[in-house]
C-alpha cells in the first residue's frame, strides 16, 4: 500500500500543474473583454458565479470538517444514532438556496434583456452595417453602406456599434468575435442579428465557434478597431480594388473549398442587394416564409381556393422581383392556382431547392 506522504509528494506536482492551467484560462478573451457588451458579460459570469459559490464552498468546507469530526477514531465526537429533524438546520439549508436563486432568476430575466443581441446598442454614434456570410470555409463581410466586401477581415472604428446581419450560403455556423461579446449563429435561408461594440482599439480575433467541415479550424478573421481616420483610410485601400464581389465573384468564391485559411481579399464595389439575393435562393419553394412584402400592396390578394393573405410576411428585398403590375389581374384570374402564381412571379428564385 503506497504511503500517504508519498501519495502527497507525487500529487502535489500535479495539482500544481492543474491550477496553473486553470489561472491560464483567466486571461482568455472572454475575461478580457474590449467591448461594452463583452463587458457586461462578464459581470455577469462572475456575479452568478460568486452567487453560486455561496452555497458550494460552505458545502464542501461542512463536508470536509464533518467527515474529519465524526471519523471512527474521535471518541469524543457526540453519537446520535436517532437524530431526524432541525428546525434551525433546515430554515438554513433551504432559504439561503432560495434566495439565492431569487436573485439569479431577476438578474438573469433583466441580462437576457438587455444583453439581448437583435437589440442595439444605445448610442449617438451612427452604427456601421456589416452583413456577414458564412462560407465553406471562410467569411465574407459586405458593408453595403460603404460598396466594399473583403474575405476574413472586417475593420471598424472605436467607440461605434456595429450592427451585424448574418446568414451562411453552406451548413449551420456560428459568427464570434470573444473579446466583443455574443455568439450567434449563421443559418441558411435565414437572418439572424448582432451588435456589438469595441471600447478600444486593436486586432480581435474572431472564429467559426460551430464544427462546419474538414476547413472549420482555418475559418477565423481579425476585427480590427481602428481610429476614426485609419478606418477612412482602410476604406480608400479597400475601394481601389478593381475587383467587384457580384453574383458571378461571389460563385467563384463558393466554388473554393478551402481547405487552408483562406487569405484576405478585398472588393471593391459590391452588387446591390447581394447579402438579401443569398438569403432568398436558398428558399427553393417556400418563397412565402418569413418574406417582408411591404414593398408590394398584397392586401386583400387571395392565391388559389385558400384565399391565403401576404400581409404580415417578411422577405428580404430584392427577393421578389416582378414587374410592375404582376399582381393586378382582372376578376377572372382570380383563381389561378399557386402553381401558377409560383411560376409568374418567382422565375428567378423558385429553382434553387437548396
Amino acid at each position: 500500500m503506497i504511503p500517504l506522504k508519498s501519495l502527497g509528494r507525487w500529487l502535489r506536482p500535479g495539482l500544481l500543474f492543474a491550477l496553473s492551467v486553470f489561472m491560464t484560462g483567466c486571461s482568455s478573451a472572454i475575461l478580457a473583454p474590449k467591448g461594452q457588451v463583452g463587458h457586461d458579460q462578464k459581470t455577469l459570469l462572475i456575479t452568478a458565479t460568486v452567487l453560486m459559490l455561496l452555497v458550494v464552498v460552505p458545502v464542501i468546507i461542512m463536508t470536509l470538517a464533518f467527515a474529519w469530526k465524526y471519523r471512527a477514531s474521535n471518541t469524543k465526537a457526540r453519537y446520535e444514532p436517532k437524530w431526524s429533524h432541525s428546525t434551525a438546520i433546515e430554515v438554513v439549508v433551504w432559504s439561503i438556496p432560495c434566495m439565492i436563486v431569487l436573485v439569479l432568476a431577476v438578474l438573469t430575466w433583466r441580462s437576457s434583456h438587455s444583453l439581448d443581441p437583435y437589440r442595439p446598442l444605445d448610442s449617438q454614434t451612427k452604427p456601421v452595417v456589416i452583413e456577414a456570410i458564412s462560407l465553406d470555409w471562410k467569411w465574407l463581410f459586405i458593408y453595403p453602406e460603404e460598396n466594399i466586401a473583403t474575405v476574413n477581415e472586417i475593420t471598424f472604428p472605436v467607440n461605434t456599434p456595429l450592427n451585424f446581419k448574418i446568414t451562411s450560403d453552406s451548413v449551420m455556423n456560428a459568427f464570434f468575435i470573444p473579446h466583443l461579446g455574443s455568439m450567434i449563429y449563421s443559418m441558411t435561408g435565414m437572418e439572424t442579428k448582432l451588435h456589438l461594440i469595441a471600447n478600444e482599439t486593436g486586432t480581435f480575433p474572431g472564429m467559426s465557434s460551430h464544427y462546419s467541415g474538414a476547413g472549420f479550424s482555418k475559418m477565423h478573421f481579425d476585427a480590427n478597431s481602428v481610429t476614426e481616420a485609419e478606418y477612412q483610410a482602410w476604406l480608400a485601400k479597400v475601394r481601389a480594388q478593381s475587383t467587384p464581389m457580384d453574383q458571378a465573384a461571389f460563385g467563384a468564391l463558393v466554388a473554393e473549398k478551402n481547405h487552408d485559411w483562406h487569405p484576405v481579399t478585398y472588393f471593391g464595389t459590391t452588387e446591390t442587394g447581394l447579402f438579401d439575393w443569398v438569403v432568398a435562393r436558398h428558399m427553393g419553394d417556400n418563397q412565402h416564409y418569413g418574406m417582408d412584402h411591404k414593398a408590394m400592396d398584397h392586401k386583400g390578394m387571395s392565391h388559389g381556393a385558400a384565399g391565403e393573405s401576404h400581409e404580415g410576411h417578411e422577405m428580404p428585398a430584392g427577393a421578389h422581383d416582378m414587374p410592375a403590375g404582376a399582381h393586378d389581374m382582372p376578376a377572372d384570374h382570380a383563381e389561378h392556382t399557386a402553381d401558377e402564381h409560383a411560376a409568374a412571379g418567382h422565375a428567378g428564385h423558385a429553382g434553387s431547392g437548396e
